[in-house]
C-alpha cells in the first residue's frame, strides 16, 4: 500500500530501517567530533606545544559539559512539542519551542 507523502514515517516504517536511518547519522557526527579534538590536539602541539596541550585538555570537559546541557535541552523541546503537536495543541507546543530557545539560548 503506497503511503501518503505528508504521512510520518515512525508509523509505518519497518524497525529497522528507522534504526539504521537514525543511528548512522548520529554515529557519523559523534566521529567527526571526535576526530575534531584529534586534529585541534595535533596543530595546537605542533604549534604552542604541551603548554598549548594542555590548555585545551582543561577546556574540553567544559565544552562537553555545555553540549550535554543544551542537547538535553534542545531533545526535551524537540520530545514535549512532539508530544503536543500529536495532541493537537498547536498552542502549548508553539509555547515550549518558545520556552526551549528562552532556556536554550
Amino acid at each position: 500500500m503506497a503511503q501518503s507523502t505528508k504521512e510520518n514515517p515512525l508509523g509505518y516504517e519497518k524497525i529497522s530501517k528507522l534504526l539504521a536511518g537514525f543511528a548512522i547519522p548520529s554515529i557519523i557526527a559523534m566521529v567527526v567530533s571526535s576526530l575534531y579534538n584529534v586534529v585541534d590536539q595535533i596543530f595546537i602541539g605542533q604549534d604552542t606545544g604541551y603548554v598549548g596541550n594542555a590548555a585545551t585538555n582543561v577546556a574540553f570537559p567544559l565544552t562537553t559539559i555545555c553540549m550535554a546541557i543544551t542537547l538535553t535541552i534542545g531533545i526535551g523541546t524537540a520530545a514535549r512539542y512532539s508530544l503536543y503537536l500529536g495532541q493537537k495543541e498547536n498552542e502549548n507546543a508553539a509555547k515550549t519551542v518558545g520556552n526551549g530557545i528562552f532556556i536554550g539560548g
